[in-house]
């Protein structure tokens, strides 16, 4: 091997290694980033592309879908109707912030004569309503009520802890003057110490056969860490049907409480 061949060698070998540690240098911030749940990657410990293990985000595989048990409408006076829709969400540790819905009013014909359309959040774990008010289809009646979210949930993980600790108990209920111009009232108690921004309450009220025969809501700006409010629902016309059971649902964004 001659000299001259030697030094061709030991440039090129120089120019070998140059281009290997640029190369290096460009790929090992890749090779080395920290996986995350924003990279559009699946990394770390997640069971999608950024979602599962400890991505807030749940896997839209890993959730069960929501259960929409029943809708439907309750008029108020001639021509005005509230709409309730009675879901369950099966997933424990799981809720949603924002979701799009749909109403749509049929008439005894099943004619097509209105819808309402909205967005809501979904509470984790159980049985929850969609309340919407004031609801006019000209001199038609809404017979059939059907309802539906109108996109796909964003499911997110909410902290054990935080479901464990927030209990809204809901006590002295009192329905009265059912055949007049009836009124409902109760006491809601926050059993914690965390403040709960914009509680929706619904009432719904049951027949003997556990059939839905009415409905109201009222609001609460906030509520605050172990506090009681009392809360009052009205009706302009009686409420036709034995009332034997009432249930009260409470409902919050729950992404929205925090400790004050």
């Amino acid at each position: 091997m001659t000299w001259a061949f030697k030094r061709q060698l030991f440039f090129i070998g120089i120019i070998v290694l140059f281009f290997a540690g640029l190369l290096f240098l460009i790929i090992s911030p890749r090779l080395n980033k920290v996986s995350s749940c924003t990279d559009g990657l699946q990394n770390g410990d997640e069971t999608g592309v950024d979602c599962g293990g400890s991505c807030s985000l749940v896997c839209y595989f890993e959730a069960d879908p929501l259960s929409v048990l029943w809708a439907r409408t309750f008029q108020v006076i001639p021509g005005r109707y509230n709409a309730v829709a009675y879901i369950e969400n099966h997933n424990k540790n799981a809720a949603v912030q924002k979701i799009r819905y749909k109403f749509r009013f049929s008439d005894k014909d099943n004619i097509y004569i209105g819808k309402r359309e909205g967005e809501t959040f979904i509470p984790p774990s159980g049985k929850f309503a969609i309340f919407e008010a004031g609801i006019g289809v000209g001199n038609s009646i809404p017979v059939y009520t059907s309802f539906e979210f109108t996109e796909e949930p964003v499911w997110r993980d909410v902290v054990e802890d935080k479901i464990n600790q927030l209990k809204l108990l809901i006590s002295d209920v009192k329905l009265e003057n059912q055949n007049t111009r009836p009124r409902l009232s109760a006491k809601l108690k926050n059993n914690s110490l965390l403040f709960v921004p914009e509680v929706d309450v619904i009432v719904l009220l049951y027949d003997e056969k556990g059939n839905a025969v009415s409905a109201s809501r009222t609001y609460l700006e906030d509520l605050g860490g172990e506090e009681v409010r009392d809360i009052n629902f009205t009706w302009p016309e009686p409420i036709l049907g034995n009332v034997f059971v009432r249930e009260i649902i409470p409902l919050y964004d729950i992404f929205r409480v925090e400790l004050k």
